[in-house]
């Protein structure tokens, strides 16, 4: 069988990133784990023992011949690339050829391999000691590859100080594992830890089956999965500027999203991003992520979203760290613009994407509010405008008005259920959108006058530029006011309200709550379908600008279930 791991020339080697570092048990794990997953293996097992600092990985790839086991761990020996030109088109998770051969300088290193090739009945054993191979031997093992490392950094007892506690490198382990299962969620894992069972990772077709079993109180249904595929963008001329070459195949954006109404997390902690299939340090598509579910979470809650990026190799550089998880990705700005089409279009409402019934969960927390009744109001010229900038195709699921419940909730049916949706934070989300589409100071007709205002509600005002002038001691005169107040009976409350801080999007969203029609107030049928039309075209309909849920959903499945119609009584009750 001829040998596949082949050392790369000097011109190769000189142009390659920093040196591979080993620096911890986590860098041993992730190392040995993608060589695993480029040699095609579909299970790993993972076996530590952190106070011998052991490390096994057992996969069942597609193996090392005997010659490969021979060369692996030298220096720059590799499988994965060939030529200097193969590293602007890495396909692979490992390609610097340094891993084995880092590993073999601070532990002892036992390799046992058998390919599937008919020639070896067989497999090899190989052991590496203070960085020189032992003399092979054959061992009878399955198809696949163990690779163990022991005592590591024996040699280095000042690097071993250095390292963080024991509990902390296995959280470092198992971050790390998680990162990895979430890229490829085909595989299945098996982690030991000091020969029991520590924690097992199921298969699926996708991250919505896998990320489950990590975030408690997470499921699937919580989840919206998303895939599309965009054109590729190809530099031309060396410049910033790109073009998008139709011939070549598509990108992929793939969208793992929590859905706002129902999963957030208490820091940014579960926003990740990959780019083919590695899990990749980028704030800039983080950023993106966080800015697209702005206002659709409640306040300091931030979102669970995994973005992964399927493109052409060309348009990653992957020699740029050691560890492979920083990148520079070509053509920045357009992966930004196109994640926030994903993400807007995973927010909207849509018949084939509807999750599972949470009714049963959920049911216990409706809100109680209590408000003041007062008009219902919506600002045609603005709703006008609103119409014109939302897609057509996205009226897919059509909600129909049957009823209202307490002055507070319309009863809405469709295709495959009943919701409950809450008039007001459903008329704030539509009147929020509204004024972020067409944010108007008008004139008022007779100013207003407030009195006490402090130096920073001045400021504040005339930042949101609302014309405010002295009209005598501690008196001031409004002269202008945003369109949807101006003509309240409470403008000047709403001015004070503005007055106390928040930039532009937290005044639009001060006034829709002030304006939106009050729970308690009776609605007509017409009404109700009006405003359940106007709230389903909004961009974020599942929250309303603070984050709070604005339907309870009651699916047909879940009635179904509740009221046993899938029990067969007998055909001569009529059943």
């Amino acid at each position: 069988m001829p040998c596949e791991i082949q050392t790369l020339p000097d011109e190769v080697i000189d142009l390659i990133a920093a040196g591979e570092v080993i620096d911890s048990l986590a860098a041993v794990v992730r190392e040995l784990v993608e060589n695993s997953l480029d040699a095609g293996a579909n299970r790993i097992t993972i076996s530590l023992h952190p106070e011998l600092w052991q490390v096994q990985v057992i996969d069942n790839g597609k193996g090392m011949s005997l010659d490969d086991l021979r060369i692996c761990a030298q220096p720059h020996s590799t499988s994965k690339i060939r030529s200097r030109k193969d590293l602007w088109y890495i396909t692979s998770l490992g390609f610097r050829g340094e891993a084995l051969h880092s590993i073999a300088q601070v532990a002892d290193l036992n390799i046992c391999s058998r390919t599937k090739h008919q020639l070896d009945p067989v497999g090899w054993k190989v052991n590496y000691s203070e960085g020189k191979s032992q003399p092979e031997s054959a061992v009878a093992i399955a198809t696949g590859t163990i690779i163990t490392v022991s005592n590591l950094f024996a040699k280095l007892p000042v690097r071993r100080r250095g390292l963080p506690a024991l509990n902390q490198q296995l959280k470092a382990v198992q971050k790390l594992i998680q990162q990895i299962a979430l890229c490829h969620p085909q595989i299945t894992w098996q982690i030991k830890q000091n020969n029991s069972p520590w924690f097992y990772v199921s298969p699926g077709a996708t991250a919505k089956d896998v990320l489950p079993q990590f975030l408690r109180r997470v499921s699937s249904s919580d989840l919206h999965h998303l895939k599309i595929e965009i054109p590729t963008p190809f530099k031309k001329d060396n410049s910033a500027s790109f073009i998008v070459n139709e011939q070549q195949f598509n990108s992929q954006i793939e969208l793992i999203m929590g859905l706002p109404d129902r999963c957030h997390r208490h820091k940014a902690d579960w926003v990740k991003v990959s780019v083919n299939n590695r899990y990749v340090r980028s704030p800039e598509l983080e950023q993106t992520i966080l800015n697209g579910m702005a206002k659709t979470l409640p306040r300091d809650r931030f979102p669970v979203c995994l973005l992964h990026l399927h493109t052409c190799p060309s348009q990653i550089d992957w020699n740029r760290h050691p560890a492979k998880t920083e990148i520079y990705l070509h053509s920045l700005a357009y992966w930004q613009t196109e994640t926030s089409k994903a993400i807007s279009q995973a927010l909207k409402l849509n018949i084939v994407n509807l999750p599972a019934a949470v009714g049963d969960r959920r049911i216990g927390k409706m809100l109680k509010v209590a408000e003041a009744s007062g008009k219902y109001q919506v600002d045609r010229h603005l709703t006008e405008k609103l119409e014109a900038n939302t897609p057509s195709q996205l009226n897919s699921l059509k909600l129909k008005a049957v009823a209202q419940v307490n002055k507070t909730y319309i009863v809405a049916e469709h295709s495959s259920g009943v919701w409950l949706v809450e008039q007001h934070i459903a008329h704030e989300r539509v009147l929020y959108e509204q004024l972020q589409s067409c944010w108007e100071l008008v004139p008022l007709t007779t100013p207003i006058t407030l009195e006490y205002l402090r130096q920073s509600q001045l400021e504040q005002l005339q930042k949101l530029e609302i014309n405010v002038e002295p009209f005598g001691e501690n008196i001031w005169a409004i002269r202008n006011a945003p369109k949807i107040l101006a003509d309240r009976d409470d403008c000047a409350d709403a001015l004070i309200e503005l007055s106390w801080g928040g930039d532009l999007r937290s005044a639009q969203v001060a006034s829709a709550c002030r304006s939106a029609i009050r729970n308690g107030t009776t609605l007509s049928i017409k009404e109700m379908q009006n405003l359940l039309d106007l709230w389903q075209a909004t961009r974020n309909p599942r929250t309303c600008p603070h984050g709070r849920p604005i339907y309870l959903s009651l699916e047909e499945s879940s009635l179904s279930r509740f009221f046993r119609r899938h029990w067969v009584i007998g055909k001569s009750h009529g059943i």
